[in-house]
């Protein structure tokens, strides 16, 4: 299959739409108010094809389903960004890279525990690794088309601290407040840490500048030169464990992209604001489930250059959110 084959994919005047809500939300970024609330909520491409025995065929159709559906960026009100979104083992994809058992089951994949304590992770030869080999391939195929309109939506690979909980629960939880065992904390989450900034930086390598985005590319997309990390698992930390363990490295993993970058929650992780406000390099909020609930907090505790990106629910609306924030510093995710 060819790029011709597409060529709404590659339609400047669909380009040219793409890009002019880039700047839209790039001014936000830069401390402008929008004219209008400003929402994302694009699209994904599908394939019937099992993405894990062909991976290329799978883009093929992935590809073949956004040209279909690739004039949804025309929309006047709505950012509608089309999206190859790569998805490999959901948010274990670092997990199995590292050694863990993961599996599929009632529609999710799951892992077990490692059965080796804290402190025995081993550096990875990511280049080897099977599991990289076929995300290299997703990504292979997709920039052998020379497409330049749909964004490129990385695999999930999270934060330490996020792998380091999937790899052994409680473990390194409790090895983080234990004198004995802290060293050993220390030396997984680096580890870890190392191995997630390598990848970052074979896809910022890889990936046209313009297309690259983190994952849910469809609807926490940033402008270009931003990464992201999630920030799940920092409601189990107390604010001195986070900043004494884990603060350092996601800030080291967002300072790989130019502009920094934004950090996913969807728990209780207020206690972290003043640690968030002066990390540089974070740039934004991604906030759903029970975080939408402290919109006011983040909104009144972080920078003014810090942007919160919004999942309404029913603990904080739009119309909530626009009494909270008149509008500024907010992106809304969905339609």
């Amino acid at each position: 299959m060819k790029k011709e084959n597409f060529p709404k994919l590659n339609d400047l005047k669909l380009i040219y739409a793409r890009d002019n809500y880039f700047s839209k939300l790039k001014s936000i970024f830069d401390g402008n108010k929008p004219d209008n609330i400003f929402r994302i909520n694009g699209v994904v491409g599908s394939s019937k094809t099992d993405r894990y025995k062909d991976p290329e065929k799978w883009v093929e159709e992935a590809l073949a389903s956004l040209n279909e559906q690739a004039e949804v960026i025309l929309d006047k009100d709505v950012f509608k960004p089309v999206c190859l979104e790569c998805g490999l083992y959901d948010v274990h994809f670092i997990d199995k890279m590292l050694g863990a058992e993961v599996f599929f089951e009632s529609g999710q994949w799951y892992n077990k525990y490692l059965d080796a304590p804290v402190g025995n992770l081993a550096i990875t030869d990511i280049e080897e690794n099977e599991v990289f080999i076929l995300a290299k391939r997703i990504a292979n195929a997709f920039t052998e088309y020379g497409l330049k309109l749909p964004l490129f939506g990385l695999p999930t690979i999270a934060s330490s601290l996020n792998i380091a909980i999937n790899l052994y629960g409680e473990k390194i939880l409790v090895a983080m407040c234990s004198e004995e065992e802290e060293e050993d904390a220390v030396h997984d989450l680096t580890i870890i840490n190392n191995v997630l900034c390598e990848i970052h930086k074979w896809y910022i390598d890889k990936i046209p500048f313009e297309q690259l985005q983190p994952v849910v590319s469809c609807q926490r997309t940033q402008p270009p030169g931003f990464g992201q990390i999630c920030g799940c698992t920092t409601q189990l930390l107390s604010p001195r464990l986070y900043r004494d363990f884990v603060a350092p490295l996601d800030d080291k993993l967002l300072s790989v992209y130019s502009n920094g970058g934004m950090i996913h929650l969807c728990g209780s992780h207020s206690q972290h604001i003043p640690v968030w406000r002066e990390m540089n390099s974070l740039r934004a909020v991604q906030l759903n489930d029970r975080a939408a609930w402290d919109l006011n907090l983040y909104f009144n505790g972080l920078r003014e250059d810090q942007i919160i990106y919004l999942t309404p629910c029913e603990g904080m609306t739009v119309e909530s959110a626009m009494k909270i924030t008149k509008g500024h510093r907010l992106v809304i995710q969905g339609d």
